[in-house]
């Protein structure tokens, strides 16, 4: 009996293990429609990511492992979050994101893919 209630008790936590893991990667597809949307973040230069990085160009070391900092003309950042935060302030005119949230975690998924390329 004692063996059932831990086997019972074990199952819900394992899946919510697994939808928590599941939850912090980011969807490469969003994080491209992000990359080329104008609109994102509240952008009001009629501009997106793409305009400046056709298809991910130069941004092909971004998405690398290992990496400690990351250059932007607003400065040198140590986080690809704060990074992309101030293209979205500066370039798209836009508000920054959650650096934690969903959005940031599938851009920067878009962004990393490209360094697989």
């Amino acid at each position: 009996m004692k063996s059932i209630r831990i086997l019972l008790l074990t199952i819900p936590a394992l899946a919510l293990l697994a939808s928590v893991s599941f939850a912090q990667e980011g969807n490469v597809a969003k994080g491209k429609a992000y990359f080329n949307d104008p609109k994102f973040a509240g952008g009001k230069s009629g501009s997106s990511c793409n305009t400046c990085h056709p298809n991910g160009k130069g941004l092909e070391k971004a998405g690398e492992k290992g990496r400690t900092s990351w250059k932007n003309p607003g400065g040198t950042w140590l986080s690809l979050e704060d990074t992309n935060n101030v293209c979205i302030m500066m370039a798209l005119k836009g508000k920054t994101i959650d650096p934690r949230g969903q959005e940031m975690k599938d851009l920067n998924a878009y962004i990393k893919s490209l360094a697989k390329k």
